[in-house]
């Protein structure tokens, strides 16, 4: 059976889409990264998506990055804090 008929459909597929979509057309802003680095740890393994994790690796391509200086440049920027201010802090969305 191929990987592809095992496939699952991520909940959030919807929502992670349209973050993607604009992802693939923005600009590497602080905001946009972390959204890519909290994308690449929610899709890291899933049996799915495929489209979601293929588009992620276009955006890191795109903006000249590697998994490892991509997840190195968040820590920065979340240990600055304040990149999520107006959304509920004690909702963690990274699953």
């Amino acid at each position: 059976m191929s990987d592809t008929a095992k496939d699952q459909e991520h909940p959030l597929w919807r929502s992670d889409r349209t973050t993607v979509d604009s992802l693939l057309v923005g600009e590497a802003t602080d905001f946009n990264l972390c959204e890519l680095a909290r994308l690449k740890i929610r899709y890291q393994g899933f049996p799915g998506a495929r489209d979601i994790q293929r588009d992620l690796e276009k955006a890191l391509q795109r903006w000249q990055l590697d998994e490892a200086s991509l997840f190195e440049r968040t820590r920065e920027i979340h240990q600055r804090g304040g990149i999520y201010q107006g959304r509920n802090k004690d909702q963690d969305d990274w699953s």
